[in-house]
């Protein structure tokens, strides 16, 4: 049985919604109107090994005439761990969505998708309308390791990629819910190393630790399976869990560009980010040029997947079919950023659901904003 949820900040509360397909947990702020309209209604999905504690604190910030609902995902946080179908990639938990909302009575929303969670509103709006949607350092389009920047696989058995790649000491201290940072692969040492930048510090660091901890590592949820592979490194992606639902031969959400209407697209990552990079230190193609994985066959047969260029060809390809893109880097932030640049990702949110008009002077269908850091 899933716990119910605690750690909740002033002004949050939870609540589970039951749904023909599931159990979800949902945050939402107290004095939110359900009868507000979909046009001010955001919705919130968090990303991989977290839960929707992670958006609290955003949930805070925004404007009170707005309903916020962040969704804990299934085998995260207090939703059901029921096992994920990764040969469907991320639809097990775009249905969830789905059928979350339509039990919710909101037929269309403003999405957020953070990492994972980006994947998953991706998916949602190739599947079903939506308002507008907001990628926080979202997963590739063409899902995460075994790609070339074009988007074809590198093997036919995504090989690298998947349920294996995962560290097994990792997934072993979530097991136990490892509080310490008596290790590199702690739960908190991986939060300061590669969720956030060197510079951020928080009093909330314990409550997004105990998020992390809540990733259930039952059968059939993370990292899941993984199958040998007669190529480097010797493993290819599984069928379940929650790391193969992003292998290239079962996700890809390149055919957005495709969508009409097109709702308008917020693209805001920082340029720290250790997890969804050219350079990913979660690629095993990447380490593998290191030298950390030992064996690396070479640039031309398992070069590092360049994950920020393929969503920029994705996004610009959407924008050249009419879409409108605002891409917005924050230079000093690492994969979190709406927790080390709150205000900035704040105000470009609201902008993006029409909340507060644009800048005076009309932006072109593609624009990129470059903030650094305050520092």
């Amino acid at each position: 049985m899933t716990e119910p949820t605690t750690d909740l900040l002033e002004g949050i509360t939870a609540r589970s919604v039951e749904t023909p397909r599931l159990s979800v947990n949902i945050l939402e702020r107290e004095g939110d109107d359900p009868a507000t309209p979909s046009e001010q209604t955001v919705v919130l999905v968090h990303g991989n090994v977290s839960s929707a504690l992670f958006w609290q604190e955003l949930m805070q910030d925004l404007p009170s005439d707005l309903r916020v609902i962040a969704v804990d995902l299934r085998g995260f946080g207090a939703t059901e761990s029921l096992p994920i179908d990764a040969t469907r990639g991320v639809r097990d938990f775009s249905d969830d969505l789905h059928a979350t909302l339509d039990a919710l009575g909101i037929p269309v929303a403003h999405l957020v998708g953070w990492a994972l969670g980006g994947g998953v509103v991706m998916q949602y709006a190739l599947d079903h309308p939506v308002l507008s949607l907001m990628l926080q350092a979202p997963v590739s389009p063409h899902g995460f390791g075994g790609t070339r920047r074009d988007g074809s696989r590198l093997t036919a058995d995504d090989a690298g990629t998947g349920g294996g790649s995962a560290n097994p000491d990792f997934v072993q201290r979530l097991n136990d819910h490892d509080t310490s940072d008596a290790a590199e692969t702690s739960p908190r040492n991986v939060f300061r190393s590669s969720y956030v930048s060197s510079a951020y510090s928080s009093g909330n660091e314990d409550l997004w630790v105990r998020s992390m901890l809540t990733t259930s590592t039952a059968p059939g949820n993370y990292p899941g399976d993984s199958l040998p592979s007669e190529s480097w490194p010797g493993f290819g992606a599984g069928a379940t869990g929650i790391l193969n639902t992003l292998a290239p031969r079962y996700f890809d959400t390149s055919g957005i560009v495709d969508l009409d209407p097109k709702p308008p697209i917020l693209w805001v990552h920082g340029d720290l980010d250790a997890i969804v990079s050219d350079a990913s230190f979660f690629d095993l193609n990447h380490l593998g040029a290191l030298g950390i994985v030992p064996g690396w066959p070479g640039a031309d047969v398992a070069p590092a997947q360049e994950m920020v260029s393929q969503t920029r060809d994705v996004l610009d390809a959407y924008a050249a079919r009419g879409g409108h893109v605002h891409e917005l880097l924050l230079e000093g932030a690492g994969h979190a950023a709406h927790l080390e640049r709150p205000a900035e990702v704040r105000h470009a949110l609201l902008e993006a659901i029409g909340y507060i008009g644009p800048a005076q002077h009309p932006a072109p269908p593609t624009e990129t904003i470059i903030l650094r850091s305050a520092d």
